[in-house]
């Protein structure tokens, strides 16, 4: 058993929304981590237990608000914040933090294109330009040396995976990439929507965000730092009646003579022995379900019967790859644990 002097302080702002549950929930089982401060402004006042039932076993402080959290006391603060409130409270938090942000505020680089697609000027630009961008299994390093971590988005995870080593490698088109993704209800948060609501949800299936999803331009931040030039992809978002788990079906134009065996080999090769990335054989298709609860992707490869295209599939759980379970993933890298620790556990199934 770790001593509590040996433990990081650690603090989620957030904590009463759907991420900062998965957060509570998996590092409580981390062994170098003590859980300090936790707040949930609507929820202040209230025990855990009282906002998630099934949490209210573990001996953890109370909710209060974020003015009220001591900073001194922690070492890592973890932001599960709305976007668009995120970067005035990392802007004001002491130098001596590391700190993981799961909101958008911090993942463009380039402020200019952050304002054109959230509506308002950048409210840290100083902060955003020490963010490093925390895709793990693709910015190890970087991030290993960071203080202030944006954790991706879920879509731009499940695209990025599979897309950035098959343009590195030259072996798709940058012109020509269509992501088809669909997601849980939980992707929108634990606030109340009328759009969400059960029988808005149930029964059906819908795009939104069509042409204009905020995830477009993080997408293309990525791929075009891969292409080694300006890449604009077809991104459609779908909602799913089901509470967790992302589906990417990405269908792209072969190049430089690759074959659709070609890019499962060069995805293949680029991802062995990563604890949570694996690519399927020939003829496999990833279901969400084979991923949930758990900070796996699962990604596959088959070739279109259109000469010279092929189908990409990735599929990711949301709430862990997609959020909280990269954001622990990064802090180990932060502080030096191994990268799996508190994220050991299988797929839920069925």
């Amino acid at each position: 058993m770790t001593n509590a002097s040996d433990r990081l302080r650690t603090g989620i702002l957030g904590a009463s929304g759907y991420t900062g549950a998965e957060l509570i929930r998996l590092l409580a089982r981390h062994p170098r981590v003590a859980l300090s401060a936790l707040t949930g402004d609507r929820m202040a006042g209230k025990r855990l237990g009282e906002v998630f039932p099934h949490l209210g076993h573990l001996d953890l402080p109370m909710l209060t608000k974020i003015e009220d959290v001591k900073w001194d006391a922690l070492d890592v603060v973890y932001c599960a914040l709305p976007h668009g409130t995120t970067q005035e409270v990392v802007a004001a938090l002491p130098a001596h933090l590391k700190i993981i942000d799961l909101s958008a505020d911090f993942r463009l680089s380039d402020v200019a294109v952050y304002a054109k697609w959230y509506g308002h000027a950048h409210q840290a630009p100083a902060a955003q330009k020490e963010a490093v961008y925390g895709l793990t299994e693709l910015k190890r390093a970087e991030i290993a040396r960071a203080r202030l971590v944006a954790n991706p988005g879920c879509y731009p995870t499940s695209a990025q995976l599979p897309l950035v080593p098959l343009l590195e490698a030259k072996q798709i088109s940058a012109d020509d990439i269509i992501i088809d993704a669909k997601s849980g209800v939980s992707g929108a948060g634990r606030g109340a929507k009328e759009a969400n609501l059960f029988a808005e949800v149930t029964e059906g299936i819908h795009a939104y965000g069509v042409a204009n999803h905020r995830h477009m331009p993080e997408i293309e931040q990525g791929l075009t730092e891969a292409a080694g030039r300006p890449v604009v992809v077809n991104f459609t978002p779908h909602l799913v009646p089901m509470s967790r788990g992302i589906l990417s079906s990405i269908y792209v134009r072969l190049a430089g003579g690759a074959s659709a065996d070609d890019l499962r080999a060069t995805l293949a090769k680029r991802y062995a022995g990563e604890a949570f990335v694996r690519v399927l054989p020939a003829g496999a298709v990833p279901h969400t379900r084979h991923v949930r609860g758990s900070n796996h992707c699962l990604m596959a490869v088959a070739a279109d019967r259109i000469p010279g295209r092929a189908i990409v599939l990735s599929v990711i759980d949301n709430l862990v790859k997609g959020a909280a379970g990269q954001a622990i993933q990064n802090m180990n890298l932060v502080c030096g644990f191994a990268e799996t620790t508190s994220l050991e556990q299988e797929p839920l199934f069925p």
